[in-house]
């Protein structure tokens, strides 16, 4: 039997014994009056004669995480929500038989202790323990706190295990979650109204994507998880939700990399009777907003570069970009043979029977994408890779559309909504017979959502953003699977 086993024995052995002798080692009564981080603001800048005078006694609860033993008394570090505070187990306070319990306890064991508060003689804030209770048994022995959890495997497959063991692991979500809430307190007071849409559609839209398909028993009908929220929320805004948002979870049958996970977040947004020029304006007041007030500042560390968000940000035109940052020649915009040998010379993988639009696409991926470290919007897209989006006024090829990129990834997507029906249909139906014969039929057209824009809707821009990729940015990691509580994973062998 290994190590690792032995320990887990072990402590299946303590319960055992625990049980024999009486002793609930899951118990759910212990009430706290207070946390670690509640102690340290209220005692923390008290000295050691103010402590004195404090009559109070606290009841916290919280994992061990260390234990130091020096005969009749032993100190332990206890881990709650806000953090740690140390406990002093003294022989002679709780008791011989107390402190004899005390002892068979385990790091990584729940308890609950009641006790004042004190400094030892190094200075530190302490609870002096008078009573406690065993409240959780932990049979597996936590990782070593010096080694802490470097297995990126490990911490991905068994969260749990990262979140004890790496303090700054548990800020990112900490942060995610300050940034869900700020993203609604930005809506709510400009009279946004949070809305849901389905999760299980009939046909899969909004997106250019492969959905996953599942089947509803009941009903005996193929439903899709959804790849975009956009047609549903557009479909409010046809019956008068003139400002909506919605912080959704897409999915999309795709591939995996530290910028792609099956399941993912977005903030979607919509406003009536406003242009994607307000929408660049809006985004960068909420990404400003947020930085300052999460982060401190509007300078960002990203993998040993630094990101700068003070506004404005710069505007490119997608074309342009592709001559100025790609450094491509000028002929492959008007030249689609060209632009199809370019992307060959690259060693692009093509689609069969990709547009024009569709090449430059993929050479813009290849040669500018990475180049766009600074917040940048990138914008007139081709029409004909932009099917649900305005065509200019001056320019029919291209349309009323930007892509925000930072730090090489592209952040959020924003345009002006088509709200020709005419239109939105002749642009669905060419998707349709684009389509290479061999792709996975996740186009469909969408009589439903057609039928609805033919009631008409007004003038519209909307925004999606991608929420894991800007937590990224706010906390400065590599890949998305830092940033979601659990990504989705190879099964184990």
């Amino acid at each position: 039997m290994d190590e690792a086993n032995e320990l887990i024995q072990q402590r299946i052995r303590k319960l055992e014994t625990l049980k024999q002798e009486g002793v609930n080692p899951y118990p759910n009564n212990f009430k706290t009056t207070h946390t670690s981080g509640e102690i340290f603001q209220t005692y923390g800048p008290m000295s050691q004669e103010e402590l004195r005078s404090v009559g109070e006694s606290f009841c916290l609860a919280g994992r061990i995480v260390a234990i130091r033993n020096f005969g009749k008394a032993s100190f332990v570090q206890l881990k709650d929500r806000n953090g740690k505070i140390q406990a002093y187990f003294q022989k002679e306070i709780i008791g011989e038989e107390k402190f004899r319990f005390f002892k068979r306890l385990d790091i990584g064991d729940f308890i609950g202790l009641e006790g004042k508060v004190f400094r030892t003689k190094t200075g530190e804030l302490t609870l002096q323990v008078q009573t406690f209770r065993l409240l959780g048994k932990s049979l597996h022995p936590l990782p070593e706190k010096w080694h802490g959890l470097t297995d990126i495997e490990i911490r991905y497959r068994q969260r749990y295990l990262d979140l004890i063991a790496n303090p700054k692991v548990k800020e990112i979500f900490l942060t995610r979650a300050l940034v869900i809430q700020r993203i609604r307190d930005f809506f709510n007071r400009r009279g946004f109204c949070e809305v849901e849409t389905p999760m299980l559609h009939p046909i899969p839209g909004g997106a250019t994507a492969k959905p996953f398909r599942t089947h509803h028993n009941a009903l005996d009908m193929e439903l899709f998880l959804r790849v975009a929220p956009e047609l549903y929320l557009k479909r409010l805004v046809i019956g008068g939700f003139e400002r909506i948002f919605e912080i959704n979870r897409s999915f999309r049958n795709e591939g995996i990399s530290t910028l792609h996970n099956p399941e993912f977040t977005m903030l979607e947004f919509y406003l009536s009777y406003a242009t994607y020029i307000e929408m660049m304006e809006m985004t960068e007041e909420l990404f400003c907003s947020m930085a300052e007030e999460i982060h401190g500042g509007l300078r960002l560390p990203s993998q040993g570069r630094e990101i700068d968000l003070t506004p404005p940000w710069r505007r490119i035109r997608f074309k342009d970009s592709l001559i100025e940052v790609g450094g491509l020649d000028p002929v492959i915009l008007k030249d689609p043979s060209k632009a199809t040998e370019m992307a060959v010379e690259l060693g692009l993988e093509l689609k069969k029977g990709a547009s024009h639009g569709r090449v430059l696409a993929d050479l813009f991926k290849e040669r500018v994408e990475p180049h766009l470290l600074q917040p940048t919007f990138i914008t007139h897209y081709p029409t004909e890779i932009s099917p649900l989006s305005r065509k200019n006024e001056e320019d029919p090829e291209v349309v009323d559309r930007f892509e925000l990129f930072i730090a090489g990834r592209e952040i959020a997507n924003g345009f002006s909504e088509l709200n020709d029906p005419l239109d939105q249909r002749e642009r669905f139906l060419r998707q349709l017979r684009e389509r290479p014969e061999e792709a996975d039929s996740s186009l469909f057209l969408d009589e439903d959502f057609l039928l609805a824009l033919e009631y008409g809707m007004p003038p519209t821009a909307g925004e999606g953003i991608g929420i894991d990729r800007w937590v990224m940015l706010l906390t400065d990691s590599p890949s998305i699977r830092d940033v979601i509580f659990f990504p989705l994973l190879r099964p184990e062998k």
